[in-house]
């Protein structure tokens, strides 16, 4: 067919005003008409055509040391084929230009286009598993960056593939379905070696600056796809696990109604019919019901009249308010206070602090040399409590800034100083604040 003749059958297709020269999308195909041709001719027919086509085709490309073929070597080759059927489709396949004939040598060969489309269906064939879909578009990708034509249309399907895989993946998670989340989990298991391959060809393109910004936007959203779809195991394992805490066992046989499940899913429509055979009841199902009330009226006859005559609704019996004359109220124990209060307004002279301080342990002894630090606060005249009588005695405390050894009240060492009534002649005075006591064997602040 000609360029003008194949215009003027698309110009059929487009609407009244249009040309085809007016379609971007149309340029890319019109200009590849050859190639498509030659797949037209070897996909056009039926099916068993088109597998007599391509066997035919893929035998003379595969002879790559001699490959041209005279006309009795493809009769003898093929001798399993009908003569007359097998010249109509050497005719075809040369008409279409799929293969050339040398008038001079009077062979057969494989022309430029049908080695093509060889390549390509070759390359095709090798990825028939499940998840080959995506290895097959990796390694397109991968075979474009390699020779350095990275096709967007290439990435574009690419990122569509593993969208749809993704959204797959999301609704079998959302679904709460065991069998749906590990026929997920296969899926992805099978496809986890193209994904990987597929980052390591992604990054490569990323890196080359000689590609445009519409090459390199769509690569980094296959980039982030791709590591969405890695993070797809640990959500599947997470899944899993839940659906395992909620599993039941049947018994000590060993069995689970994930077994169970598994075991259905295997019975064809026939067997599950024979299992139910006497398992259904037929009910009554009168025209005069409405199903709606009926179905209000049952709730209420098995649930709420239920949970009507469970409900205690009498009051309790009537009773006195509690009693107290007086509310409690927390007290605080200065009974080592108080008692430390009596002994310094006992004391008739100046003593030291080594034989003051000291009680019967190291807390009590702590305790009793912090209060001295109250002594002569000027804001005690105002204040009511044993700590308020303490810091009104008339003493004074003076410390010299040394240590004193003492042997007693869990006290190794102690601040030096005296503590002498007011009364007595006065001397230089010294800093009065929180000296420190130490522990025997380590020293320890009060």
């Amino acid at each position: 067919m000609s360029r003008t003749a194949s215009d003027e059958g698309l110009q059929d297709f487009l609407r009244p005003g249009l040309l085809v020269n007016d379609i971007p999308a149309l340029f890319g195909l019109r200009k590849a008409r050859e190639l498509l041709r030659a797949f037209s001719t070897l996909f056009h027919g039926g099916e068993d055509a088109v597998m007599v086509r391509l066997l035919i085709l893929r035998t003379i490309g595969e002879r790559g040391a001699a490959p041209d073929w005279s006309p009795q070597e493809l009769r003898e080759h093929f001798a399993y084929i009908d003569g007359t059927k097998l010249d109509t489709v050497l005719f075809r396949l040369r008409d279409n230009s799929l293969l050339t004939w040398d008038g001079e040598t009077q062979r057969y060969r494989v022309s430029p286009v049908g080695r093509q489309a060889l390549s390509a269906l070759s390359l095709l064939l090798q990825f028939q598993g499940e998840g080959d879909e995506l290895a097959y578009v990796t390694s397109q990708i991968a075979a474009g960056e390699a020779t350095g034509r990275v096709g967007s249309e290439d990435l574009q399907h690419l990122l569509s593939r593993l969208n749809e895989l993704r959204d797959d993946f999301d609704r079998a998670v959302l679904s709460g379905s065991e069998h749906r989340i590990r026929a997920a989990a296969a899926t992805l298991k099978s496809v986890w070696r193209w994904v990987e391959k597929g980052t390591a060809v992604v990054r490569m393109i990323a890196q080359d600056t000689e590609l445009d910004p519409a090459t390199h936007r769509v690569a980094q959203q296959i980039g982030r796809a791709q590591s969405a779809m890695l993070r797809q195991a640990s959500v599947f394992q997470r899944a899993l696990n839940q659906l395992d805490r909620h599993r039941v066992h049947l018994g000590g046989s060993g069995l689970s109604s994930s077994d169970v499940n598994q075991w259905l899913r295997s019975l064809d429509a026939e067997r599950l019919a024979a299992l139910a055979a006497d398992v259904l009841a037929q009910r009554l199902a009168p025209a005069f019901v409405l199903g709606d009330i009926a179905l209000d009226v049952a709730d209420y006859e098995l649930l709420e009249r239920e949970r009507e005559s469970s409900v205690v609704e009498t009051l309790p019996d009537a009773c006195g308010a509690p009693e107290q004359e007086t509310a409690p109220i927390a007290s605080n124990d200065y009974a080592l206070a108080q008692e430390w209060q009596a002994q310094l307004a006992a004391l008739p002279a100046a003593a030291t602090l080594a034989s003051l301080v000291p009680g019967d342990d190291f807390a009590a002894s702590a305790y009793r040399l912090s209060l001295l630090g109250l002594l002569g606060d000027p804001g005690a005249d105002a204040r009511e409590g044993p700590l308020a009588e303490l810091a009104r005695l008339p003493l004074r405390l003076r410390l010299s800034g040394e240590l004193q050894a003492v042997a007693g009240g869990e006290v190794g060492w102690i601040s030096a100083g005296s503590l002498a009534p007011l009364d007595d002649e006065p001397e230089p005075q010294e800093t009065a604040a929180k000296a420190p006591v130490r522990r025997r064997g380590k020293e320890k602040n009060a």
